[in-house]
């Protein structure tokens, strides 16, 4: 059978294949593996009976029942859920931490269409779960030998009436400088940040102007949001704004428009936020953390900078685990997923925009300014599909892979990389203008389709 956890969780089209039954088995299957070991140990010496549980959730309109699926699973395992709501991804991992919870647990599928949905879990300390865990969680799920809570001992299900306020007040808190005067459009995407992001950046002095703010249940990420840039693009214009922010649908991740309507991607973030940070005495042994699908420009403009980018297979998980093992303090990735190791444990896409936005205010420049400091190289990525990923180590695609970086130069760069769970190659060229890219691409992808492809009738 395949693997139930996916790169972020179990995802599926709700009451499709993530019905409420396997939600309910899920949350007792979390419940008996996460509420072990020495958290629980001390949670009994502090005469705490039972284990607590954020549970917290995207307003897509399926949240609703698997929701209530989830929260019945984790109270019939003992263990006391505190249910937070709509609140962004990246403030439920916050929560698990501010209230020493044991674990908690988010609904969404974050950029997908309204129709899909989502669980992940957060461990002790608001942690994302390395694939060992997952695999335990789902091995329990078909042990029946798990003993049930009566009377009790049964889990208690209550509203977390201050996780909002606690969130906000944590955002606020990481602010280096207030954002008076600066006018911000903000792209909420219909989504989970539509209550909190506004009320962060009016209290932390911006001028608001809102799109994608009234989420119905089903208009999340539908022509807004991060995926949807142009439309913010269009709003920061007709508003005459400095800048505009865009979350996806669970807020995990942000990217930036200026007020030319450029659009800011997670690299070029980085890159501000990285000098910033290295200015200020803040960025950890002057590295920054970032994946191998990061711009050629972001390297080259920190390497200027004296900062060392250290690269990480892609996923955001993995940026976390290489700033977790160095203690580095910035990391990201270039859709928008940056994490900020002091105050976060997970990509956040609202902090990341008051970050960004007071780095404006700091400095008295504008968006477009910061963003000169790093030249973007133009990208082009094919899918080669029907093709073996595992086969990469061919000789005949390593001799192309050669001769184009050779021809690139300093240039430009070449990636291959298989998809994770599909027949499909992944090529990716970087070079000084937007054609060579596209023609080094499509040379390079032929060659993959040439030597690779399999054959449909073995």
């Amino acid at each position: 059978m395949p693997r139930l956890f996916g790169t972020d969780g179990v995802r599926g089209l709700a009451n499709g294949e993530l019905t409420a039954a396997l939600a309910l088995g899920l949350a007792q299957a979390s419940a008996a593996v996460l509420t072990h070991g020495h958290h629980a140990d001390a949670r009994r010496a502090s005469g705490r009976p039972r284990p607590r549980a954020v549970l917290a959730r995207d307003p897509r309109v399926s949240g609703e029942f698997l929701g209530a699926a989830v929260a019945a699973g984790l109270a019939s395992a003992g263990v006391d859920v505190l249910d937070a709501g709509v609140i962004p991804t990246p403030a439920a991992a916050f929560l698990v931490a501010d209230i020493d919870a044991d674990f908690g647990v988010m609904i969404s599928a974050s950029h997908n269409p309204a129709p899909d949905n989502g669980i992940k879990f957060f461990a002790t300390g608001g942690r994302k779960l390395p694939d060992e865990v997952e695999d335990r969680i789902e091995a329990a799920m078909h042990d029946q030998s798990a003993p049930t809570p009566t009377g009790a001992d049964v889990g208690r299900i209550t509203r977390f009436a201050d996780a909002e306020d606690r969130y906000v007040v944590h955002l606020l808190g990481t602010l280096p400088h207030r954002l008076d005067g600066i006018h911000v459009v903000l792209d909420c995407a219909n989504g989970a940040a539509a209550g909190v992001s506004p009320e962060v950046f009016v209290n932390a002095g911006a001028r608001v102007t809102l799109i994608g703010a009234d989420p119905d249940g089903m208009n999340i990420n539908d022509g807004v949001g991060s995926t949807h840039i142009d439309n913010l693009a269009a709003a920061v214009l007709a508003a005459g704004a400095d800048v505009g922010i865009a979350h996806d649908g669970d807020a995990d991740r942000c990217l930036a428009v200026d007020a030319a309507g450029n659009a800011i991607d997670g690299d070029q973030i980085m890159a501000i936020l990285a000098l910033s940070m290295q200015e200020r005495g803040l960025l950890v042994d002057d590295t920054l953390v970032a994946t191998v699908m990061s711009n050629l420009g972001l390297k080259r403009a920190m390497a200027d900078a004296g900062i060392t980018v250290l690269e990480t297979g892609v996923g955001d998980r993995y940026v976390l685990e290489r700033m977790t093992e160095g203690g580095y303090s910035l990391g990201g990735e270039q859709s928008g997923h940056i994490i900020f190791n002091d105050y976060a444990t997970t990509g956040d896409g609202v902090l990341t925009g008051l970050h960004l936005v007071a780095e404006m205010a700091r400095t008295g420049k504008t968006l477009q300014e910061l963003a000169s400091c790093m030249t973007v190289f133009p990208q082009v990525l094919l899918n080669v599909k029907g093709v073996d990923r595992h086969g990469l180590d061919d000789q005949g695609v390593q001799d192309a892979v050669t001769a184009a970086t050779v021809a690139l130069g300093d240039a430009g760069r070449v990636l291959l990389r298989p998809s994770g769970t599909e027949p499909v190659v992944r090529v990716m060229v970087e070079a000084a203008s937007q054609d060579e890219a596209q023609r080094v691409a499509e040379e390079l992808a032929a060659v993959v389709r040439e030597r690779l492809t399999l054959d449909a009738a073995a």
